[in-house]
């Protein structure tokens, strides 16, 4: 294992494409994505670089038997949702950068038209595709694909969630490429910050990653999430915005307008003992105040159960919104220490040149 400076990443020579595989511990997926992920990269001329957050299962190992670049935190405690593309991002020699997760496996033909389309529109800072969603009996991917379809449909959207190809100098100029402080809403923040200079984001209808997501049953995802404080990345995001060009597009998210009425809602909630109504009265309104969301929902959803997630899954969030809005902040400028563990053969005789 050979340490990096941690302010200096090294860098060869600019390559055409590098694709940032982000993951933690994922052993189970991780060489059908480095797979897929070499052969899209073969099309097009590229590298691809695992930025592992210090998994503690065979992840690496596993990688180490591909020609890829391998790097990982140096400190476990910055591992966020942030920090592995940034992390990549800082080893990447791409004139083109695609971000991806340890879960997903890239398809081939997406990266060379998502190029045709980067050099027929130079306004466009990022181009994504399709996510194909194999996990369909999940209650919680259900639900994101329904809240998300305006973004993941074709046509220019205001984010590229579940990954997408970007220009290296449209992140330059909008300073680094993901917000190391940041828990969730990692392609979001990156969004606004380039929409923000009046770059664009589009969505081309063909297929770019397939996805299979978490099995864990939705209560107990929702718990993992809070253990690992995925939910406090609405807050975190206000928190980076507040005061900078991009804070007025983020104040536009609709789920700040949800958890904002969530917490607005337990505000109502904690005030009805003291209303000025018999005894009675006030334990009436209180019971009707906290079923009214969950009523609203089931009649919306035609459903209670998934009525039910919505709210607890609300709830969650708002707490959590609270929470990132105080959280510390590191300068997300500033290079995240880091280690090279693997590099591919030619890199590594290319380093050698080019150092001696």
């Amino acid at each position: 294992m050979s340490a990096e400076h941690p302010t200096a990443p090294q860098r060869p020579a600019r390559c055409h494409v590098s694709i940032i595989i982000k993951a933690f511990n994922e052993e189970k997926n991780i060489c059908a994505a480095i797979e897929s992920s070499l052969a899209a990269a073969a099309e097009v001329g590229g590298e691809v670089i695992l930025a592992d957050s210090n998994s503690t299962d065979r992840t690496v190992e596993l990688a180490s038997r591909y020609p890829i670049r391998i790097v990982q935190l140096v400190h476990s405690h910055e591992r966020c949702c942030g920090a592995g593309p940034q992390l990549g991002y800082q080893h990447s020699r791409g004139e083109y950068v695609y971000i991806m997760d340890g879960d997903m496996q890239m398809v081939r033909g997406f990266l060379p038209q998502a190029l045709v389309f980067l050099a027929q529109h130079p306004e466009a800072a990022g181009v994504g595709g399709r996510l194909v969603e194999l996990n369909e009996e999940s209650l919680e991917y259900r639900e994101r694909a329904l809240r998300n379809s305006a973004h993941l449909s074709p046509g220019e959207v205001d984010r590229l969630d579940g990954g997408g190809l970007y220009r290296r100098r449209a992140v330059e100029e909008a300073g680094y490429l993901s917000d190391r402080n940041l828990h969730a809403y990692e392609e979001f923040d990156l969004a606004v910050r380039l929409r923000a200079l009046h770059w664009k984001l589009w969505r081309i209808p063909v297929d770019s990653v397939t996805h299979y997501g978490h099995d864990a049953p939705p209560y107990q995802l929702l718990m993992r999430r809070w253990r690992a404080r995925y939910v406090c990345g609405a807050g975190e995001l206000v928190r980076a915005a507040l005061g900078k060009p991009s804070q007025r597009l983020v104040l536009r998210l609709r789920e700040l307008r949800i958890y904002a009425g969530v917490l607005l809602w337990w505000l109502v909630l904690a005030s009805t003992p003291f209303w000025p109504l018999p005894v009675a009265a006030r334990a009436a309104s209180f019971a009707a105040l906290a079923a009214a969301p969950f009523v609203v929902m089931a009649w919306r959803k035609r459903s209670f159960s998934r009525a039910t997630y919505s709210v607890v899954s609300w709830c969650f969030n708002a707490a959590g919104m609270a929470r990132g809005l105080f959280a510390r902040r590191r300068p997300a400028r500033e290079p995240i220490p880091s280690l090279v563990v693997h590099e591919p053969p030619q890199a590594t005789e290319t380093r050698r040149q080019h150092y001696a």
